[in-house]
């Protein structure tokens, strides 16, 4: 579960959070999720020439989150393919983790760096990271 604070630019006019904004904090809690499980993206394109991209996203809006709330993003995942990554994400308010503003399953797929062309997840980090194949 990572925090994150609901600021002005994050809004429409008035005042509640813009839904694009959505899919960037569930971007931010990937990241974070990833780095908790050790792994950095920047190693994996030096290392394994691999990077993610979002595939699908499928997303329900329940209720608006505010100006200023601080939000808890959680990622989990769902599903793992040979290439691929399907994440379960959850925003609630931090006040209440018993709220659901936003859900989303989010498939990823991981790409080749240097061809952007599908690649299957290197064994070792599947394994440890993902408890995939």
């Amino acid at each position: 579960m990572w925090p994150v604070r609901v600021y002005y630019e994050d809004t429409d006019n008035g005042g509640v959070v813009y839904y694009a904004n959505y899919l960037k904090f569930m971007e931010r809690a990937r990241t974070e999720w990833l780095r908790a499980m050790g792994v950095e993206q920047d190693y994996l394109v030096e290392k394994h020439d691999l990077i993610f991209a979002v595939r699908s996203a499928q997303v329900e809006y329940r209720k608006p989150a505010r100006f200023n709330q601080l939000l808890n993003v959680t990622a989990g995942i769902a599903k793992t393919g040979k290439a691929s990554i399907t994440f379960e994400q959850k925003i609630t308010p931090a006040e209440d983790n018993t709220v659901l503003l936003c859900d989303a399953q989010i498939r990823v797929v991981s790409l080749s760096a240097s061809t952007f062309t599908p690649k299957p997840l290197p064994k070792g980090i599947s394994m440890e990271i993902f408890g995939g194949n």
